[in-house]
């Protein structure tokens, strides 16, 4: 727990650039422990002059062991809740001013390499990859980082084999744009 007087942490934060092409996460964070009250402050801090006056945060409770029902943030109390349907590897975070920002949570023991290849692939914009996808095996030994940026996956054939875009939650096929790097 951290006193009122304790200056907060810096925080560890990736974000997408600002931009038109809307992804599932709006970015990535990297806390150095899981103790929530002492983690919000600095990241509550570092977004509020994007997403403007956080009022709420949203997590899961599989990876932090204590969720405070409120956190204290610059004299001023943030509300946090949970739900333990909600994605273990994301939180959420509420602004009336912007809506809604959701960021990839990187487990404070990952390793800085694979932290770094997680924030960045986490602020590509217009990712469909979901914070679990991300957090895979696979995905943390960089595969998942170049299907995020729409490279293509080359066949023995010579050719390009370009799996179809699904829409991240009913499944149906989306129709790509042209000019983009997925076709």
């Amino acid at each position: 727990m951290t006193s009122p007087n304790t200056p907060p942490l810096s925080a560890r934060l990736s974000l997408t650039p600002e931009t038109t092409l809307p992804g599932l996460l709006d970015g990535a964070w990297w806390p150095s422990s899981r103790d929530l009250e002492a983690e919000l402050p600095s990241l509550v801090d570092a977004l509020e002059g994007r997403w403007g006056r956080i009022t709420r945060v949203i997590v899961s409770p599989a990876h932090w062991p204590v969720v405070p029902h409120k956190v204290a943030v610059a004299g001023r109390s943030v509300h946090v809740g949970w739900f333990t349907e909600q994605d273990p590897d994301k939180v959420i975070l509420l602004s009336y001013t912007v809506g809604r920002c959701d960021l990839l949570v990187i487990p404070p023991e990952t390793g800085p390499d694979a932290a770094a290849r997680l924030m960045t692939a986490a602020a590509v914009p217009g990712s469909v990859l979901t914070a679990g996808v991300l957090m895979s095996d696979e995905t943390a030994t960089g595969r998942g980082l170049r299907d995020a940026r729409g490279e293509d996956t080359w066949e023995t054939d010579g050719g390009s084999a370009r799996r179809p875009l699904l829409h991240p939650v009913v499944g149906a096929r989306m129709i790509p744009v042209p000019g983009n790097a997925r076709r």
